[in-house]
């Protein structure tokens, strides 16, 4: 958009900058007016809109070149590569009603699904193979291939019968034969185990499964005067409390993980992905995100259950069951998730959804979503009930010229797509501006909590002794969407929430972490929480991304996270006081502090008594009796007063962290040399007598120290540094944050590690309290691999 940016004239960008909503239909048709006569505009309008100049379209021609080369990968061996040229060969065929080849489309899952067989990969083999068959019900080397993994997975009774369908169906005599030799096999192995019990192959896509956790918390929209609206509760709400499910208005993948994860679902993709029928952009986990995000069922050939005039009556009963497979557990999903088409106004290979910001497509989705509401007359104008908040007003001024080049790009390609059902260009872009500002202030990044290495080593039996087998359940967020929610936006932020939300698939669930007295109001984190920035940290993102000044009592009040993250310890032995090198504290009356910065400056109360015990500790100058005066400058400890030298600390510990970002550089390369271990420790030494005991920079130094003692086997050093930075986060959090569950995971595996199964079972045991507050009933499905490590924990114990 930047070539489009440098054509408007600077008066233009004027205006369009300082325009404000009651202008803001003037501004945009002006921009209109001078956008529709070039002959620039009109040229990104057609590469992002025009079938012709499409990017991606599907191809015959690259789906044959692909097969071509997943063919000649197979004959050689090399399956992966295989696999990988058969999905992209099956991203770009023709699947649509009117462009479908059924043969190659059935020969290419089939192929895939061969590539899966060799390398283990049975349930999604089957899963290919009904999609061959539902096809081509007369495939024989879809059945062949289906009766062995089958087999593979035991299940000889189904194996059985789609094994006796190939061999009626096969036309030569040396294949005939061939399947008549697997099926004695099987037969043989079916009498080995005396009909022992068969497992299904249904995908019930429990990712995709509500919660069956109930909640029964009257939830109710307030005005808070400080805040606007917010969201509360008539009831004491107790601690780990559902307090509120609910699916997206709209949503959409993260770029980042387009290749990787369900633009449905945003969960990872399995080896047998699908693709959109149309065009190439999507793809999804399973048949069901499919159908949901595309409106499109998959193609099925109807009419030929009957053709086999050669298969017996059970035979032809079990090729029908067969050729319906794919339509197992869509009808249970949908029962809780109502059909969203939402990419279906993208599709057909015009690829401007690929191109644009997110919160732009985003956009472009919520407005589809009330044009279809209109057409079918359950409104009469397509975003009149949608009162999310904006800060258009307040936003900088090259952001505001940028809203409007791309609300007028947006109008053309939705109207592409709606034609007469879309409202006229000059009315909707000024409507898209202020929706696009909507969808950046209440839209929520979608989280899944990835294991880095732990889960993977927990697959197979433990050995946590060795070092071969050595690891550490390290965790992280993902951010792999973006979505906005009705009820969910009203939900205000405090730096210190008692409220969390987290998701399962794309639905959103907020649960209480604490006590909450009637008619408090429920708040959850927008991002900068106490204990991982300060309060100006905090103060500038929040500023920066949703452009208001927080006044939750953690930034109105001082706390002891805010006095310790960030600053020096005291020169003199024996003080824990803390010295800030950037702010200047000054009692201006009894219970009220002026803290400033270099940029900044705000009014802090001080805390009530239940919290200043910790806060004198460490900065009890502050805190001295009613009517004492108090003038602390940066450099000066907050308890005793002595100087530290500020110059020369900065530069210790600049000298200091070398170190440290060397060990840590070292450990995103997968190689620690011991040496890189030893210049850590000392630096970490000095960084102890520079920076405050309890201060972030310590507690990062001790937590990489820990990984590098695990990557080399010295588990025992590995746990003393562990619990060192635990011991921090404790004081720069609270010991019930989700923070501290994440670390007690890692402590958990690095005591299982040093046969220490007392200790593993008494971390993991605070680490799975401290989860149940954040996630209920649904810890196991946030992390997985806590069962297996309980197990672990308890089975070798004596």
């Amino acid at each position: 958009m930047e070539r489009l940016k440098s054509l408007i004239p600077n008066d233009l960008k004027r205006m369009i900058g300082e325009s404000t909503t009651e202008n803001l239909t003037s501004t945009c048709s002006s921009l209109l007016e001078f956008f529709r006569p070039l002959p620039q505009f009109q040229h990104v309008i057609k590469e992002l809109t025009d079938p012709e100049m499409a990017l991606c379209r599907k191809s015959k021609a690259a789906a044959l070149d692909s097969k071509q080369k997943g063919n000649e990968c197979f004959s050689k061996g090399d399956y992966v590569k295989a696999l990988s040229y058969y999905s992209q060969a099956l991203r770009y065929a023709p699947l649509n009603y009117d462009d479908i080849d059924v043969n190659l489309a059935a020969t290419l899952y089939v192929n895939r699904a061969s590539s899966m067989h060799k390398l283990g990969l049975l349930e999604e083999c089957i899963h290919d193979c009904n999609r061959a068959i539902a096809l081509s019900p007369g495939y024989v080397k879809a059945w062949y291939r289906r009766g062995k993994a089958n087999a593979s997975l035991k299940c000889y009774e189904v194996a059985i019968p789609d094994l006796e369908v190939a061999f009626s169906m096969e036309d030569t005599l040396p294949r005939k034969n061939h399947i008549k030799e697997e099926l004695k096999m099987v037969l043989s192995k079916l009498n080995s185990t005396k009909g022992a019990s068969i497992s299904t192959n249904n995908n019930k896509n429990e990712k995709l499964a509500a919660s069956a956790e109930s909640y029964h918390i009257a939830l109710q929209c307030v005005f808070i005067p400080s805040k606007g609206r917010g969201m509360t509760s008539a009831d004491d709400i107790p601690p780990a409390s559902l307090l509120h499910t609910e699916e997206p208005l709209a949503a959409i993948v993260m770029k980042s993980c387009r290749e990787t994860h369900c633009h449905f679902c945003f969960s990872e993709v399995p080896a047998d992905v699908l693709f959109c029928h149309s065009c190439t952009i999507p793809i999804y986990c399973s048949q069901h995100c499919q159908e949901q995000a595309g409106g499109q069922q998959f193609l099925r050939n109807e009419g030929s259950f009957t053709v086999q005039k050669c298969l017996s009556a059970e035979l032809e009963k079990h090729v029908m069951n067969a050729s319906l497979a794919n339509q197992v557990s869509c009808a249970a999903a949908d029962m809780n998730i109502k059909k969203n088409p939402e990419h279906r106004h993208e599709c057909g290979g015009a690829h401007w959804s690929a191109v644009l910001p997110h919160d732009v497509v985003l956009a472009g989705r919520v407005m589809s979503k009330y044009i279809e509401k209109k057409s079918s007359g359950k409104i009469s104008n397509p975003l009149e009930t949608l009162e999310f908040a904006h800060n258009y007003c307040q936003i900088p001024l090259a952001n505001k010229l940028e809203l409007h080049i791309y609300a007028t790009v947006l109008s053309y390609c939705l109207q592409n797509y709606y034609g007469s059902d879309f409202p006229s260009i000059g009315a909707s872009v000024s409507q898209l501006v202020l929706l696009i500002s909507q969808v950046k202030v209440n839209s929520m990044a979608v989280v899944h909590m990835n294991s880095l290495d732990g889960h993977e080593a927990l697959k197979k039996p433990l050995k946590l002794s060795t070092i071969e087998n050595a690891f550490t359940c390290n965790t992280e967020q993902a951010r792999v969407g973006q979505a906005i929610y009705s009820t969910g936006s009203l939900f205000n932020h405090s730096c210190q929430p008692n409220i969390h939300a987290y998701f399962l698939a794309r639905m959103l669930l907020i649960r209480s972490t604490e006590f909450v007295p009637a008619w408090n109001p429920l708040e959850l984190s927008y991002g900068p929480q106490v204990g991982q920035l300060d309060l100006q940290g905090r103060q500038n993102l929040l500023e920066e991304q949703y452009s208001f000044k927080c006044q939750c009592s953690s930034c109105s009040e001082l706390n002891l996270s805010d006095l310790i993250i960030n600053a020096f310890r005291c020169s003199h032995p024996g003080c824990l006081g803390v010295v800030s090198h950037v702010a200047h504290y000054k009692k201006i009356e009894d219970d009220l502090l002026q803290v400033s910065g270099p940029s900044y400056s705000c009014k802090l109360s001080l805390p009530f008594s239940k919290h200043k015990m910790d806060i004198s500790k460490v900065a009890h100058m502050l805190l001295k009796d009613k009517g004492v005066t108090c003038d602390i400058y940066p450099g000066y400890c907050l308890s005793c007063g002595f100087y530290r030298d500020l110059k020369s600390s900065v530069t210790a510990s600049n000298s200091a962290m070398l170190n440290i970002q060397r060990l840590r550089d070292s450990l995103n390369s997968k190689e620690v040399p011991e040496i890189s271990i030893s210049d850590a420790l000392e630096s970490l030494s000095h960084l102890k007598l520079i920076w405050h005991p309890y201060s972030k920079v310590v507690a990062e130094a001790e937590d990489n120290i820990a990984e590098a003692y695990v990557r080399i086997g010295d588990f025992e050093r590995a746990m003393n540094h562990c619990i060192a930075s635990i011991e921090i986060l404790n004081k720069l959090y609270h010991a019930e944050h989700i923070v501290i569950g994440h670390e007690l995971m890692k402590l958990t595996s690095i005591q299982l590690s040093l046969d220490d199964h007392a200790a593993a079972r008494s971390s993991i045991k605070r680490a799975e309290a401290i989860f149940s507050l954040y996630y209920g009933s649904h810890v196991t499905k946030i992390f997985p691999y806590i069962e297996a490590l309980k197990r672990e924990a308890g089975s070798l114990a004596c």
